[in-house]
């Protein structure tokens, strides 16, 4: 590994060598990280800020969309001057004002069940903050199939969700928790309920926080694990997750061989 760091990087990165869970050679596992970000939004912006910020050295940013007004509520990587701006690119340009010295890799489309492996499997560890049903789950399917972890979270008016999965490692899967979508119509998008923009930017940092936590190897992670918080209670509980023996995704005797069937919907998937 590789710990030569310049004086201006050992100056911008001093308060994480400080801490002994991090130290140089933690730094230097993130400058060599590859981190795939699916959604530039709310979820999105304060996660790819951050993951900047921490000095992960390559982040690729998916995301089809353009900046619109009614974005800029909550979703804080993009601006008024970058309206119609196409958001992969507009939060790239963010990051990259806060830390040039990080690889942003700009994909301006759509996740699709024709692209999905090739763009994940570039990358170490995948982070989802999607806005509609069936993008969150082929990135859970595509994930499973290319065995790469995904942090997940997803917000709906006052609440927010935050898991890890990797069944890879014997943890449960995206399907173990969610194994069928509800009926079209019962979960409201965020565009039809609302959400409060602050909810995304804690959901967001909690996801950079384990993004940084599964790169260095530090910290109880959230594989196994789902919490949920209530914005208005100011109330957190965690739910323990288990793996199902009858996921159609990672059971062992899991039917989900591609990406061509993945399902439309998990209980909340609002992520702007």
């Amino acid at each position: 590994m590789n710990l030569d760091f310049s004086d201006t990087d050992i100056e911008r990165y001093s308060r994480h060598i400080l801490l002994a869970e991090v130290g140089g050679i933690g730094q230097a596992k993130l400058r060599d990280a590859r981190v795939l970000v699916v959604g530039a939004g709310g979820l999105g912006s304060p996660l790819i800020l951050y993951l900047a910020a921490a000095g992960v050295g390559t982040i690729g940013i998916v995301d089809g969309d353009t900046v619109d007004l009614s974005n800029l509520q909550r979703q804080i990587a993009h601006s008024a001057a970058r309206l119609g701006a196409g958001k992969a690119a507009s939060a790239a340009e963010a990051a990259r004002a806060i830390n040039p010295g990080v690889r942003l890799n700009v994909v301006a489309k759509r996740l699709t069940p024709e692209n999905a492996l090739d763009l994940i499997g570039g990358y170490d560890i995948v982070c989802d903050g999607t806005d509609n049903f069936a993008t969150r789950f082929l990135v859970a399917d595509a994930c499973v199939l290319a065995r790469k972890p995904l942090v997940s979270a997803a917000v709906l008016r006052f609440e927010g969700q935050l898991s890890t999965f990797k069944p890879h490692a014997g943890g449960p899967c995206y399907r173990c928790l969610y194994p069928e979508p509800p009926p079209d119509g019962l979960v409201p998008t965020c565009s039809e309920a609302g959400v409060l923009g602050a909810v995304t930017g804690v959901m967001g940092t909690l996801q950079a926080t384990e993004v940084l936590k599964e790169i260095l190897g530090i910290g109880e992670g959230m594989a196994g694990r789902l919490l949920v918080w209530d914005a208005l209670a100011a109330k957190f509980r965690t739910i323990r997750l288990n793996p199902d023996p009858a996921c159609r995704a990672c059971g062992p005797a899991a039917t989900l061989r591609d990406l061509s069937g993945h399902a439309p919907a998990p209980a909340m998937a609002c992520a702007v």
